[in-house]
């Protein structure tokens, strides 16, 4: 998002860097923690009182080891589903009602260690995917400023490999 719309991400508040542009004429506030994922919680709470933004005010993109590997989808609400910086943001906003871009990482073989596989470089014959759904992920994300979760759930939430699929 930072480089699609040429906002540079480098103002210091407190344990989170942020920047802020436009997409499509309205104003965002990029927020990158600076903390370990699993406290991520801690960066975007700080942000969100100093700016005096809620919780009705967050996209969320976050990878997902539950969906396969290029599925994408939007969701308004829910629980964290076991993934730690979710849960430290639910945790820090005391609410589960966020907007989340859970971005699908799962192979299709199995894995022995998620933290380790998570952790790992992404191999050399998955970049051109990658790429791909990071663009994807970040027109679900302008889609989601410009007219809403609802819509943006209708056109982007997918299955693997660009297969549609209807809205959740």
């Amino acid at each position: 998002m930072a480089d699609r719309y040429f906002i540079r991400i480098s103002k210091n508040e407190g344990a989170a860097l942020t920047g802020i542009g436009k997409i499509r004429s309205k104003e965002v506030v990029l927020v990158k923690p600076w903390t370990f994922m699993n406290n991520s919680g801690a960066g975007l709470s700080s942000v969100l009182q100093f700016r005096k933004l809620t919780n009705q005010n967050l996209i969320v993109v976050h990878d997902e080891l539950d969906l396969p590997w290029t599925a994408l989808r939007i969701k308004q609400n829910g629980s964290a589903a076991g993934h730690n910086g979710v849960k430290s943001i639910i945790a820090a906003l005391k609410t589960e009602l966020f907007i989340r871009v859970r971005v699908g990482i799962r192979p299709d073989r199995p894995i022995d260690d998620a933290a380790e596989y998570v952790l790992a470089p992404v191999e050399r014959e998955m970049k051109a995917e990658m790429e791909e759904m990071v663009s994807y992920a970040a027109d679900a994300v302008e889609s989601i400023v410009a007219e809403g979760a609802v819509k943006a759930m209708a056109k982007f939430n997918r299955r693997a490999r660009g297969i549609q699929q209807e809205e959740e």
